[in-house]
Parts: C-alpha cells; sequence; structure tokens
C-alpha cells in the first residue's frame, strides 16, 4: 500500500506502483486540473507540487510518491486565490486554458523560491512549459504583478 498526501488529505494507493501519479489524481481522485499533455514531462501541463517542488506528475509512479505531499492545482489555494490565481485573473493570461493549471502551478512554485523574481528567473523556471497559444507575455507579467515587480 502506497500512503500519500493530497492537497492536505492522506490517501493510501493500492494499485500498479508504476501508474503514473497523474492517472492517479486525475483519474482516480477526480482533481482534473491537472492535464495530461505529453506523457514525457516535457510540456508541464501535468504540474503539481510534490514536496514543495514543480513536478511534472505524468514522469513520476506512484512508488516515489510514498510518504510524499502532493498539491495540485485545487489544493494550491481552496478558495482560488493564490496571488498567482489572482494575477492570472486580472491579467486575463488564458487562452483555450489547456496549459494554465500547469503554468500557474510553475510560477507559485518559482514565487515561493524567489519571491522577487528577474525576466531570467522567469525564462529559466517557465521553459518547461508550453502553451500552445502563446500567451507566454501574459504569463510574464502575471507573475510579475503576483510578485509585486514592475513589468
Amino acid at each position: 500500500m502506497i500512503r500519500v498526501e493530497v492537497n492536505g488529505e492522506e490517501r493510501q494507493f493500492e494499485g500498479d506502483p508504476d501508474m503514473p501519479l497523474l492517472w492517479y489524481l486525475h483519474d482516480l481522485l477526480e482533481l482534473t486540473g491537472t492535464k495530461f499533455g505529453c506523457g514525457m514531462g516535457l510540456c508541464g501541463a501535468c504540474t503539481v507540487h510534490l514536496d514543495g517542488a514543480a513536478t511534472r506528475s505524468c514522469t513520476i509512479p506512484m512508488k516515489r510518491a510514498e510518504g510524499k505531499s502532493v498539491v495540485t492545482i485545487e489544493g494550491l489555494h481552496i478558495p482560488g486565490d493564490h496571488p498567482v490565481q489572482q494575477a492570472w485573473r486580472e491579467m486575463n493570461v488564458p487562452q483555450c486554458g489547456y496549459c494554465q493549471s500547469g503554468q500557474i502551478m510553475q510560477a507559485a512554485a518559482l514565487l515561493r523560491d524567489k519571491p522577487k523574481p528577474t525576466d531570467a528567473d522567469i525564462d529559466e523556471a517557465m521553459q518547461g512549459n508550453i502553451c500552445r497559444c502563446g500567451t507566454y507575455q501574459r504569463i510574464r507579467a502575471a507573475i510579475k504583478s503576483a510578485a509585486g515587480v514592475r513589468a
């Protein structure tokens, strides 16, 4: 049995230990904000926080989540008012929206580690998150807004 904390709640998983964390979250726990994108950890749509670090959940087998804490977009801030989520709304970031939960989770981890990021910090942290619609300028502006950094 694999024990994992998801959004502050202790969970148990008795299935295949090689099942990707993404499928456990999305299909079994029905936390559908975490999206499947590429299945290889290259696009960032499945980004969650694993023990506080932005992590691609499609590449993490359940056995590697044993005893760890997972936070999904649903658990980032229950009412949806994390500073990054607020900035995303204020800056009207999403276009199609598919990648946005992964973008937000990556940005939240960046701001936790670097509360006042530079453009280079943002570029480095966000480079693994792909937006098919190309909203990168709005993403950068929203991160700066959430950090209280002038654009």
